[in-house]
């Protein structure tokens, strides 16, 4: 992936970021020096999915939301996606608002609840990153995807093993791995990172 070009709404979003981490501690003091390199160009690596797959818009989930990683970096980047994030942390999510309503961004929508509750919607592309291992988080994602939806699952080294843990998931609903797409963090040391992409 091309090196990530620090937009005035980017700076804007880190200003906004680091207030509500200093509240809150979204992510770790150490790694608010890394926060382009490890949480936002990571968040935009579906960049590679969207170009691949010929994705120009849509209706996105994140599960499992978080500090809005990578919910909120793709609704700044993306402003033609719908976005929803779910997170069962009120905290967090009180945060994401703050960002939104900062940033106006009005594609972003967040939820405050366990995913399981999210009945009556589906979605054409579902994200998450840093939730659970790819077993669990496919039973969330998997019943709130449309026929010819994409679950994009953000992991790293551990892909291999959490593939095969997955296999009878991914076959309860006949779901299959329809490619992985690898790229690296802009850090001095190699950090890969894969995107599992599923659909049915």
């Amino acid at each position: 992936m091309d090196k990530f070009e620090i937009t005035a709404d980017f700076e804007k979003y880190k200003e906004v970021f680091l207030l509500e981490n200093s509240k809150l501690n979204l992510i770790s003091k150490n790694d608010e020096r890394f926060l382009f390199e490890k949480h936002i160009y990571d968040s935009l690596g579906i960049k590679l999915f969207f170009e691949k797959y010929g994705i120009e818009s849509g209706e996105l989930l994140d599960i499992g939301c978080g500090g809005g990683f990578p919910s909120v970096p793709i609704a700044i980047e993306y402003p033609q996606f719908n976005i929803t994030g779910i997170d069962s942390i009120r905290k967090k999510i009180n945060a994401i608002n703050e960002m939104k309503q900062a940033l106006n961004l009005q594609n972003l929508e967040v939820i405050c609840d366990r995913v399981e509750n999210l009945e009556g919607r589906k979605f054409d592309i579902i994200t998450s990153r840093a939730v659970a291992d790819l077993s669990k988080i496919c039973e969330y994602a998997l019943p709130l995807l449309k026929k010819d939806g994409y679950f994009v699952a953000y992991k790293s080294k551990k892909t291999p093993e959490e593939l095969e843990n997955a296999r009878k998931v991914l076959n309860k609903y006949n779901a299959k791995v329809r490619d992985i797409i690898t790229y690296n963090l802009p850090l001095e040391e190699v950090y890969e990172r894969n995107l599992i992409i599923i659909s049915y």
